[in-house]
């Protein structure tokens, strides 16, 4: 933040609307593109609408309440957890729908979601279970009187992640969830993104189409609420990460998915906010829809040119401690001029590694960067980007500070 504002609050320095490059911003800086930001909720509010799906967007990907809130002002049915810390920090900014996608078996996580759940009638929580151990210990930790935890049954497959291997063995482990005293079976679910490989998706559809069957099989042996004081008022079918939400639209839709109750087709992306410049933007199921219906970048970094000790070489002062490098290293997009504001292309620039706090900039021959020159990088995977700053400056085209997005990491 500038060194100048060091005394003002947030919300002061937002009520400022300050200039990202005319006052006192220091690199490096991740940004966020206000318009792309934009772009991207709206676009998946209106898909997953037009797809029949309930969407509760997976909010690992920014731990940042103020996200949370436009997109639940925009139709989203809840927000996904991954962790206990997620679920508090989202209990703490008020969401009242969350479903954690793991098992929770920590006995101090489930206590406390016990008094919060007996606390609020009106907060809803639904979570995995994958093992008959599992239950066992979320019956040993839940206190007798409380409202039971709604649990969905994961389907996972062999060589994925976590989750029930098998139809069948899901099947026997929904059964075991069902008599539970302390857990109501509400649905099954599952993440396919773990399965395949973006280009096989002819696998991804396999295993969506064990997920819907696992569904039939257990709604026709009764075992999401035989009775009225445990049947539940819909089943919560639910799968979806960033790669392939246009196959889980294509298979929790009637009527490939038609149960005895009321379906709540539950699909979870999360990279989408903000999608990136490399990894997301290849794989992307609209990467190919017109362009008013693509997912843009939103993420960007700025670094400063602060070496130039040989030709061919340009370091800048930002590293690994600065942006992700998981899924690629990031791409270089603009060059500024600081001196009179001037931003070009950045043609013939190629970032070949990273150092903690550097990033090696290989510059062709003829290609003019100097020290000084601000450079800002596209980036690839959100999740670990966001994971490493605080506080992320929400940018208009005219470079406008419009917000600071608070992460919770």
């Amino acid at each position: 933040m500038p060194p100048a504002r060091a005394e003002s609050t947030v919300a002061e320095l937002v009520a400022a609307k300050p200039n990202l490059f005319d006052d006192g911003f220091t690199t490096p800086l991740l940004t966020l593109d206000a318009d792309a930001l934009r772009h991207n909720l709206a676009l998946m509010a209106r898909w997953t609408a037009a797809h029949g799906l309930a969407f509760a967007p997976h909010g690992k990907t920014p731990l940042a309440p103020q996200l949370y809130r436009r997109q639940l002002e925009l139709g989203a049915w809840g927000i996904t957890a991954a962790m206990p810390s997620h679920l508090r920090m989202y209990r703490a900014f008020g969401v009242s729908r969350v479903f954690l996608a793991n098992e929770l078996v920590d006995p101090a996580a489930l206590a406390w979601l016990a008094a919060e759940l007996d606390a609020d009638p009106e907060f809803h929580f639904v979570c995995y279970v994958d093992s008959v151990r599992g239950i066992e210990l979320m019956e040993a930790a839940l206190p007798t009187g409380t409202r039971p935890v709604d649990v969905v049954v994961e389907l996972g497959a062999d060589g994925a992640r976590t989750g029930v291997r098998g139809v069948a063995a899901a099947v026997e482990l929904a059964r075991r969830a069902a008599a539970s005293e302390r857990l109501r079976l509400v649905g099954v679910a599952g993440y396919e993104g773990a399965i395949a490989t973006v280009d096989d998706r002819a696998q991804v559809r396999a295993w969506l189409a064990d997920l819907v069957e696992l569904a039939h099989r257990a709604d026709a042996a009764g075992l999401f609420g035989s009775v009225e004081e445990t049947a539940t008022e819909e089943i919560v079918v639910s799968a979806g990460g960033s790669e392939h939400f246009d196959l889980v639209a294509e298979a929790l839709t009637e009527p490939a998915l038609r149960l005895s109750r009321p379906v709540l087709r539950l699909l979870r992306s999360g990279a989408y906010v903000t999608h990136d410049a490399l990894h997301y933007a290849a794989i992307s199921p609209l990467r190919d829809a017109a362009e008013a219906e693509r997912l843009r970048p939103a993420l960007r970094l700025w670094a400063q040119v602060v070496s130039r000790p040989e030709p061919g070489l340009a370091l800048l002062n930002a590293g690994k401690r600065d942006l992700p490098y998981d899924l690629g290293l990031p791409l270089p997009e603009l060059v500024r001029d600081p001196a009179n504001g001037a931003q070009r292309p950045a043609t013939g620039l190629t970032v070949s590694k990273l150092a903690d706090q550097h990033t090696f900039v290989a510059v062709d021959p003829g290609t003019e960067v100097q020290v000084g020159d601000w450079v800002g990088l596209g980036l690839s995977h959100p999740c670990t980007a966001f994971e490493k700053w605080q506080l992320i400056p929400e940018v208009e085209a005219d470079g406008t500070v419009v917000d600071l997005i608070r992460t919770f990491f």
